[in-house]
This record gives C-alpha cells, sequence and structure tokens, in this order.
C-alpha cells in the first residue's frame, strides 16, 4: 500500500493551489481524528481525507473519478478509493457506505467550515467553540462554498449530535493548527 509520503507528493504534484491543499491537509486531520476515536486504522483513513480532492484543480468536471482511476493504478486501497468516491455520492453515484465513507463525507465540508471561522477569529482555533461555529453555519453569507446541506448529511451518517460533530473537528484541526496557520500565534504573525 502506499503510504503517507507518496501522498503528498501525489498532493503537491497535483494540486498548485495553497488554500485547497490546506484544505485536504484539514480533512485528513479530522478523518484521522475520527479513526483514532473508533478504533480504526488512522493511517489507512489519512489518505482518504489527505486524496479525496487530488484531482479538483485539474479535473474538476469529472471529480474524483480522475482521481480515483490514477490512485486504484498507483495501488491504493478500495477502501480509500471507495470513501472517495463516495464523498461526492451526488456525480459518482456511489453512496456513503461504510464508517470511512461516512466520516470522510461528514468532515469534507465541515472542515471548511472550521478552519474558515478559525481565519476571522483573534485567537483562530485556540478557543474556537462548536457554538460560534454553528452561527457561522446559520450565516450563509459566511464562506458561502460551503455546502450547508451536505454538514447537516454528514452529522446523519456519522450518528452524533452536531455540536459534538463540530467539537471532534475542532479537536483535530487543532492538533495541525500550525500547519495550517491557525493557531493565534499564527494569526498574529
Amino acid at each position: 500500500m502506499p503510504d503517507r509520503d507518496h501522498a503528498v507528493s501525489l498532493l503537491e504534484s497535483w494540486v498548485e493551489n495553497e488554500g485547497l491543499r490546506t484544505h485536504m491537509y484539514a480533512v485528513e486531520a479530522a478523518v484521522r481524528h475520527y479513526a483514532n476515536l473508533r478504533g480504526a486504522d488512522e493511517d489507512l483513513w489519512g489518505l482518504a481525507g489527505l486524496l479525496h480532492d487530488l484531482d479538483w484543480e485539474k479535473y474538476p468536471e469529472n471529480h474524483p473519478v480522475t482521481a480515483v482511476d490514477h490512485l486504484r493504478k498507483a495501488g491504493y486501497p478500495e477502501e480509500v478509493l471507495h470513501a472517495i468516491l463516495a464523498h461526492r455520492a451526488d456525480f459518482t453515484g456511489v453512496e456513503p457506505e461504510t464508517e470511512l465513507d461516512k466520516v470522510l463525507y461528514a468532515c469534507d465540508e465541515l472542515s471548511g467550515l472550521v478552519y474558515a471561522c478559525c481565519l476571522v477569529r483573534p485567537n483562530g482555533i485556540d478557543d474556537l467553540k462548536p457554538k460560534s461555529v454553528a452561527k457561522k453555519l446559520k450565516d450563509k453569507t459566511f464562506a458561502a462554498g460551503v455546502s450547508r446541506d451536505d454538514v447537516a448529511h454528514g452529522v446523519e451518517l456519522i450518528g452524533l449530535e452536531r455540536s459534538e460533530h463540530i467539537q471532534n473537528v475542532i479537536d483535530a484541526l487543532r492538533k495541525v493548527g500550525e500547519q495550517l496557520g491557525i493557531r493565534a500565534e499564527d494569526r498574529q504573525a
């Protein structure tokens, strides 16, 4: 199985946009956090989070099929590929079935919203609470590219209260806050 170094190399060669790269690292962190909470393989789940938007920039009209075809040839596990396909069920017709599928779907849009919340707060992620994220979730003009329907469906898929899911994503992003540039000291620099 290809490892994280291989996945990062792919990400760096396929994705030029720094914002998209940051999003992919954020989703990786969230999915890894859930793997840890659920006793799953963090490395395996992390690959799905890290690579889920690999072809979004180069092949948006066929996302994520082009990436999955490439990843399959490179030897990535079918569990990872299924999750990547399922995170775009509206396009691929592959519904989220496994725990990994559901977690990736649930973490994708919410990670983007949590990240955006950090960018407008003086303390970034340091003191971010689910209540603040929920408030921004209601404001459809804030991070308008985040699908509120997908966030709601993701919460349903993983079977947690929305505030618990938001807290889990905050906790995950807090662990990689320095890499994402969302800690208070990063925001003041």
